[in-house]
């Protein structure tokens, strides 16, 4: 009886958590700068790379061009990943995909992921927005 009543609880708390969407879809302002020499941001100097900073997911595209989006999905705040490939964001989580500016491609995501403005100077990385 104990075990079944468990394992009630379990899948219940699993259906609420997979059905909730995360309420702050408003990701904060960020402005902060990344050092491409330092050895912690040394994905973004291949193309193809991708980090995590500051609630961040920055990403340098096949073609060089560096994109950040906001780290969290929209639909229930697991971090994302960067697809090279098909240059685009994806939530291991429930499957959302998202394009290179953060817009959703498909859900179950409410709604865009924050894009971030991008600006090499030298070495430095700026992203801010």
């Amino acid at each position: 009886m104990l075990g079944i009543g468990a394992a009630a609880f379990a899948v219940v708390n699993c259906l609420e958590g997979c059905s909730k969407q995360n309420s702050n879809t408003t990701a904060p302002s960020v402005n902060f700068t990344l050092n491409l020499l330092d050895p912690a941001n040394s994905a973004l100097n291949k193309n193809g790379g991708f980090i995590y900073s500051n609630g961040v997911i920055v990403a340098k595209t096949m073609t060089g061009a560096y994109i950040a989006v906001s780290q969290s999905c929209t639909h229930a705040g697991v971090t994302v990943q960067y697809e090279s490939a098909q240059n685009d964001f994806y939530c291991p989580a429930h499957g959302s995909s998202f394009s290179s500016n953060g817009a959703v491609t498909g859900g179950p995501a409410p709604s865009a992921l924050k894009s971030y403005s991008t600006a090499l100077s030298g070495t430095s990385l700026h992203v801010w927005g």
